[in-house]
């Protein structure tokens, strides 16, 4: 099969200084949002929890809120872990109770993990794309959520898990026992498969989907009343799609294709467990695991400043036809369920607010797994998967306070948001400049992981940054001096060990002049 090169869609310059790209950017609410990520079992508890009771039947088990997840046993029936049938009761009703700490933290995007109905609590093992699972409600009550949060301005992104299913599922259970099933070949089954199926990783409750048969392709996404075009009616804005790399560039490509025509403007955002380069040709997006590692290295002093940015700059470079457009649109991961919490994952402070810098700096859509803007704590799934502790909601708290200040700093700078990314010329510090056709709206970025002060005289390569401009850390006190000025293109600055600066030029007040009258 020969693959179609052509871009899903084309942006013309990925690094284009013209006004127009900027403000066309700014136009797309895909571009360097802040995306919330939401597990409904455990963000906020229901209220109705009685009268579902009946939903969880054994060997379901209805947790305590107060409770936290632990690994369980493996069952052989099921063919599950015990842990993954324990609940703890949320619901599309008590989520939307709790909208207004999502939209007061700046979130712009609301990403659920999987609501179809399946057994386990993840969800990933769908018995039904199209059937709502009903612990969490009906689909009238998803109506009534997507409702409400395009009311508060935000957009609804869903997870979909299509290279597979649940082992209980009715067309699977069907396909195994019944050689002229209409489903058999929706599935790969025989006896050299462990199981009867051929299962994603060898887990055996999840079959996989056979996308080459082309009634699988309609019916997730290919037919009018497809399970990605339905729920895109329905009122939801995009997917971000379970193990997306597995599903192959040209089945990626047709189902991007399909939201679009579905939905002009909705997100498709790949979870991509490798380098993005090429893949950004089949999908709007990528959760960026790749740009994770190199940040996470940088700050495990396991890769060095000087090759951690090259590796960002060929990332940008190397971002498939759409260059920088696509990476505006990825998100930024450093946690979510299927990793530790960043607070267990980074212990020390220090670096790990710098690694939130970063997350928020860098070019994409920052991931805010629940939970972690206030420390939550978790390790390995499904440690970090905890119901969300409501009693660290509070302002006296220094992460929730830290997560507001680094969220209204993209709101306020639109470098952040939908600037181009240009490196610093620097050889101990992580350096890069985010840049607009606007001078001094460039935002310039000092990462030091070193457990000592770095002071280090960097080249800044941009023209019209305006010689003996001050430089503010965006991030300190307003009411502190500059950090330095510029000089001829170059700055001196000392970077405080385990941190970093985010410096923004201040104009000079020099009586009504301005040096920035003809370049702005």
């Amino acid at each position: 099969m020969t693959l179609s090169r052509t871009p899903i869609t084309p942006n013309g310059p990925s690094q284009d200084d013209d006004p127009e790209t900027f403000g066309r950017r700014e136009q797309d609410w895909r571009n360097g949002a802040i995306v919330y990520q939401v597990l409904v079992d455990r963000f906020a508890p229901s209220a109705q929890l009685d009268a579902k009771r009946a939903l969880y039947p054994p060997p379901k088990v209805l947790r305590e809120w107060s409770e936290t997840p632990q690994r369980g046993v493996y069952l052989r029936e099921a063919k599950v872990s015990s842990h993954e049938l324990e609940f703890w009761g949320g619901d599309f009703a008590s989520l939307r109770s709790r909208l207004d700490h999502i939209q007061a933290l700046g979130a712009t995007v609301l990403y659920l993990n999987p609501i179809h109905l399946a057994t386990t609590n993840h969800k990933y093992d769908a018995l039904d794309f199209l059937q709502i699972s009903p612990e969490f409600g009906t689909r009238e009550d998803f109506l009534r959520l997507v409702a409400d949060v395009h009311a508060r301005g935000m957009k609804l992104v869903l997870d979909g898990v299509f290279n597979h299913m649940g082992r209980n599922a009715p067309v699977f259970q069907d396909a195994l026992a019944n050689p002229n099933s209409p489903w058999r070949d929706w599935f790969a089954i025989g006896p050299q498969y462990a199981g009867g199926a051929r299962a994603w990783v060898g887990f055996q409750n999840l079959p996989e989907l056979a996308l080459e048969n082309p009634a699988v392709r309609a019916y997730l996404y290919a037919d009018p009343d497809s399970v990605v075009r339905r729920y895109l009616r329905d009122g939801a804005d995009g997917w971000r799609l379970d193990t997306a790399f597995e599903l192959g560039p040209e089945y990626l490509r047709e189902l991007t294709r399909a939201a679009h025509q579905e939905k002009p403007g909705s997100l498709v955002v790949g979870e991509i467990v490798n380098y993005p380069g090429a893949w950004l040709d089949s999908i709007d997006a990528v959760m960026n695991f790749n740009l994770r590692q190199i940040v996470l290295g940088l700050a495990a002093g396991d890769i060095a400043p000087s090759p951690a940015c090259r590796m960002l700059e060929r990332q940008v470079n190397e971002a498939g036809s759409a260059g920088i457009e696509a990476l505006l649109k990825s998100w930024v991961v450093i946690d979510n369920h299927d990793i530790p919490r960043i607070a267990t994952q980074i212990p020390r402070e220090s670096l790990r607010r710098m690694v939130q810098v970063l997350q928020f700096t860098l070019p994409g859509a920052p991931n805010i797994y629940y939970g972690s803007e206030v420390g939550m704590t978790g390790g390995d799934d499904p440690e970090n998967r905890g119901p969300m502790r409501w009693d660290l909601v509070r302002e006296d708290n220094p992460e929730l306070l830290w997560m507001r200040k680094l969220i209204a700093l993209r709101q306020q700078r639109r470098a952040l948001r939908v600037g181009n990314f240009r490196l610093a010329e620097a050889n101990r510090l992580l350096a890069f400049e985010r840049t607009t056709d606007r001078a001094l709206e460039t935002t310039i970025v000092l990462a030091n992981p070193a457990d000592r002060a770095i002071t280090e005289r960097v080249l800044l390569a941009n023209a019209f940054l305006m010689d003996d401009t001050p430089l503010v850390d965006a991030l300190a006190p307003a009411e502190l001096p500059p950090v330095c000025n510029v000089q001829a293109g170059f700055i001196t600055v000392t970077v405080p060990p385990e941190s970093a600066l985010v410096l923004l030029p201040r104009e000079r007040s020099l009586g009504g002049y301005s040096r920035y009258k003809r370049v702005r």
